[in-house]
């Protein structure tokens, strides 16, 4: 594909829009490490929310639905649909904790939360696990899409593709720190919208396509692998039970309790904590991680969809991508290489607003997760283990120094991976059984250090013998490897829960008055503490109004998502019932959280 002036043009003004404001926040970025990995504490609730969406809105996940609507159809993005549960569950129940903790990285929680050398062990265990090991294989997985990207539109190798998107990343992260990176997210998102509405206008128009109709008609009368329908929203659970298990009942049932997944951490966690930390308050917290989940399940997904299913009409099989693209390295064919695939016929000037876009994409990702990264290697490994009483600006210059560092070793990982859907169920399986752990530590007393590491080693172990079993033939489904994961290590985690020491009794009092946790979880605690009010209470805190509002808050995002679809489908019935039912959930949504912010006041 060889862009025109005026797309080179675009290309270099779209990302001037993007990274010349970042570069007025290094001074403010570089005087502590408040400042480079927490932007002060000050992010109002639109700009962490925004950041949020944009993080996960990355140069692979439009590869990474193509893939899934290409092998089952539009039903299978419940994949991550499914984890609207977790997603609205931090919004009413962990959003305002985190942002009580007054932590900077969600890793130093532990040492407030839990007591003595298993505590210690436990931070910095994970710092180095999450911070570089899964930390990198995510970093990978977005760069393995960028390398694709550029096969298709320009035929570069890996390593010139790696080259290029290393020097623009690098060079921001280790100058702009979290402020920087939250104004490239923000712009970033509006240019990166524009560009795949306009990839799925376009791809529309082809004659083969012939529109939103033409589409419909013609992949109504295809039936992809195991029979199913492309269209489809949810599986067909009459003939394709074991497709709708993998992609329906274990999401929905199981996986968004049970695994953690960068993004959509049961209970928050990660780049979600980063930037509720970072909220100037809990009222932001809570705004950022509601509008977080509204625009990444409702606002991003049709447009990659409609790619996806107009690339079966125009790419049949991976073979019509090879011939289209001959010089294409052929270890990187698969179906997710189908959107970029598709862009080749986006005409000039709007070419060069989608690569603009999906460098800035690639770049809003890479960044944070640099950023992210970083702060679990210095302040909560670095600082608190090697190099305890530095100056401020030590620790932001070693900052800089291991941003460097965790780009390339996720860029030799490049190398070892073959399609986004691989890294994505490598992922989901290694934090398979730990979900849950991370829901009820906030609420249980009983929960301590030395059962967090089990978990984390526990699914570890597991997941290397299922994947050494697969090497010997012993083929496991997804779906089954998951649950084998969840049951074993949710087994050991609760065992430990019972049978290994106990957190200080000192540390569970102090947790419990700085952070206010809800539930009966807490009671003894709390009856040890004296901690009881007039009327007998012991929490101000509404559960069964946050419950509603979980319910509601989840309606809402599901019922505008299939909406939109159907309205695309011109199946208006459905679409009319859905938006009355969006419209009631949203009206029901908006008097929750206000009543939940008024008690709130009012204690």
């Amino acid at each position: 594909m060889h862009l025109q002036l005026i797309d080179w043009i675009i290309v270099l003004i779209s990302l001037l829009i993007c990274f010349i404001p970042a570069l007025f926040f290094s001074k403010r970025a570089g005087k502590n490490t408040t400042e480079f990995f927490a932007s002060g504490r000050s992010v109002p609730w639109w700009l962490a929310g925004l950041s949020m969406v944009a993080t996960t809105f990355s140069s692979d996940t439009p590869n990474l639905v193509t893939d899934i609507v290409r092998r089952q159809g539009v039903a299978g993005n419940w994949v991550w649909w499914a984890f609207v549960l977790t997603g609205v569950s931090t919004v009413f129940f962990y959003s305002r904790l985190w942002r009580r903790s007054g932590v900077m990285t969600d890793l130093e929680f532990y040492e407030l939360r839990y007591s003595g050398k298993a505590a210690s062990f436990v931070r910095g265990f994970r710092s180095v696990y999450l911070g570089l090991f899964f930390n990198t294989m995510i970093i990978a997985t977005v760069n393995l899409a960028a390398c694709k990207i550029g096969g298709i539109l320009f035929g570069l190798d890996r390593w010139q593709t790696l080259l290029i998107v290393g020097f623009l990343n690098v060079i921001f992260a280790t100058y702009s720190g979290l402020w920087g990176v939250l104004v490239i997210d923000m712009i970033q998102f509006f240019i990166m919208m524009s560009a795949v509405i306009a990839a799925a206008y376009f791809a529309l128009q082809l004659p083969e396509i012939g529109g939103m109709s033409g589409l419909v008609e013609k992949l109504s009368n295809t039936s992809g692998p195991n029979g199913i329908n492309y269209l489809n929203m949810l599986p067909d659970f009459s003939s394709n039970w074991d497709i709708a298990i993998a992609i329906f009942i274990m999401p929905i049932a199981v996986q968004w309790w049970a695994v953690w997944y960068p993004g959509a951490e049961p209970g928050g966690g990660s780049y979600i904590a980063q930037r509720m930390l970072a909220s100037k308050s809990e009222k932001d917290s809570l705004g950022a991680v509601l509008f977080f989940n509204i625009a990444h399940y409702v606002l991003r997904p049709w447009p990659w969809i409609i790619v996806a299913l107009c690339s079966i009409i125009i790419y049949p099989q991976l073979s019509d991508i090879q011939n289209a693209f001959p010089n294409l390295d052929p270890k990187l064919l698969g179906h997710d290489i189908a959107y970029p695939a598709m862009l080749k016929f986006l005409p000039i000037g709007f070419i060069g607003l989608m690569v603009g876009g999906l460098i800035a994409a690639n770049s809003s990702t890479i960044l944070t997760h640099l950023n992210w990264g970083a702060s679990y290697l210095v302040h909560d490994f670095y600082r608190r283990f090697l190099h305890k009483d530095s100056h401020e600006k030590h620790y932001v210059f070693v900052g800089r120094l291991v941003t460097v560092g965790i780009f390339f070793f996720a860029s030799g990982l490049v190398f070892v991976l073959d399609t986004a859907k691989d890294a994505f169920d490598i992922i989901l399986q290694v934090g398979a059984g730990t979900g849950l752990l991370y829901l009820v530590r906030w609420f249980w007393w009983r929960v301590n250090a030395w059962s967090e590491v089990v978990a984390m080693v526990s699914s570890l172990v597991i997941s290397i013998i299922l994947l050494i079993l697969n090497k010997q033939g012993i083929a496991m489904s997804v779906h089954a490897g998951l649950l084998v994961t969840i049951a074993f290590t949710t087994t050991c985690w609760l065992t430990t829960v019972f049978v290994g020491p106990q957190t200080d009794e000192k540390t569970l009092i102090e947790f419990y008055k700085k952070i206010k946790p809800f539930g009966p979880g807490w009671r003894r605690i709390r009856e040890k503490a004296g901690i009881i009010d007039s009327a007998g209470k012991t929490s101000a805190e509404n559960i069964p109004l946050a419950l509603l509002g979980w319910v509601t808050g989840c309606t809402v995002i599901w019922s505008s998502l299939f909406t939109v679809g159907n309205f695309l489908y011109g199946r208006l019935a459905y679409a009319l019932g859905l938006l009355g039912v969006f419209i009631v959930s949203g009206t029901i949504l908006i008097v929750i959280i206000n009543k939940l912010w008024s008690d709130k006041k009012k204690s």
